[in-house]
């Protein structure tokens, strides 16, 4: 499962985007989140990836 946020971040000239996604643990079962900043062009690359 994943979710994408809305926010974008601007910091000088470049464009970043604050991606969340929720993850799994295989240990305990539940569920904890996973932030990230990055140029919008790899956030559907982040969020693909397990």
């Amino acid at each position: 499962m994943a979710k994408k946020t809305v926010a974008s971040l601007q910091t000088s000239s470049k464009r970043l985007t604050k991606a969340i996604k929720m993850v799994k643990s295989p240990k305990s079962g539940a569920y904890t989140f996973v932030e990230s900043v990055m140029p919008p062009e790899m956030v559907n690359e982040w969020l693909a990836k397990k």
